[in-house]
């Protein structure tokens, strides 16, 4: 394994100029289910090792452990907008599961662990948005919401740009039939549910969020998805459905840019 974080990233946010990544479990100190990247304190890690993950994280995007941005998420549709003063302390002390910013010295973040993330730009202002999309999230349109939020401050649909990362992909996401009635709805008839004799539904959350990033005027092209299954690779993802509570967490992050 190679020294430090090696995380995946999006050609599209890349060549717009967008410092981001997607942060695999691999590259970091923490041992035994957290190993070894592990962005959370409270899922038994040691403190200490959490901290020198952030440091390992904050180093690979050029900025400081201060400047990661996120807030306490809790499977709601909520949008923190930054202003370029705002303290980490003050953020994570919120419950939001969106993050947007415009200032290019923090990193608007979000954590999982099967949950999807979606990083958002604009290639126009420089403005970038950070959501945590579970599939309460889905259903309930929070890149829809977050985007519509972009749109009052400014951001033009024709501008944004997209990238979809790691997460429980639909070969292992099973769900109750009324979860996956709950998803299909929130794409206004698009059918992301798969079904085979025997089984309960599987809900593709990617195809989901896609087909509600085009429906607010983000054409497909503009939308990467940087691929990875969190539960089928164990030697580059946690997951909370195949580990259970005492797993780690991923960060993934995004830096606002000058216009």
């Amino acid at each position: 394994m190679r020294h430090g974080p090696h995380p995946l990233t999006s050609p599209l946010l890349h060549s717009a100029g967008f410092r981001h990544a997607f942060f695999t479990s691999e590259g970091g100190v923490s041992t035994g289910p957290y190993a070894s990247l592990n962005f959370s304190y409270s899922v038994g890690d040691n403190p200490d090792y959490v901290a020198q993950n952030f440091e390992r994280a904050a180093a690979w995007l050029n900025l400081e452990p201060v400047d990661l941005l996120f807030a306490q998420q809790v499977h709601g549709t909520l949008a923190l907008v930054l202003a370029s003063d705002t303290a980490a302390d003050t953020v994570r002390a919120q419950q939001a599961d969106a993050i947007i910013a415009s200032c290019g010295a923090q990193a608007s973040c979000v954590r999982t662990a099967d949950c999807v993330p979606v990083l958002v730009a604009d290639c126009e202002t420089g403005r970038v948005a950070a959501i945590h999309a579970g599939w309460r999230g889905v259903a309930n349109q929070i890149v829809s919401k977050t985007l519509s939020q972009m749109f009052q401050l400014g951001s033009k649909p024709e501008s944004l740009i997209a990238a979809i990362g790691p997460h429980i992909r639909v070969s292992a996401f099973e769900v109750s039939e009324e979860v996956a009635q709950l998803i299909n709805a929130a794409t206004e008839g698009f059918d992301v549910v798969m079904r085979r004799p025997g089984e309960r539904p599987h809900v593709s959350l990617a195809d989901s969020l896609t087909e509600q990033l085009r429906r607010m005027g983000v054409a497909s092209e503009r939308v990467d998805d940087v691929g990875g299954c969190t539960f089928a690779e164990p030697t580059r993802f946690f997951s909370y459905r195949r580990s259970g509570p005492a797993s780690g967490r991923h960060l993934h992050a995004i830096v606002a840019r000058d216009p």
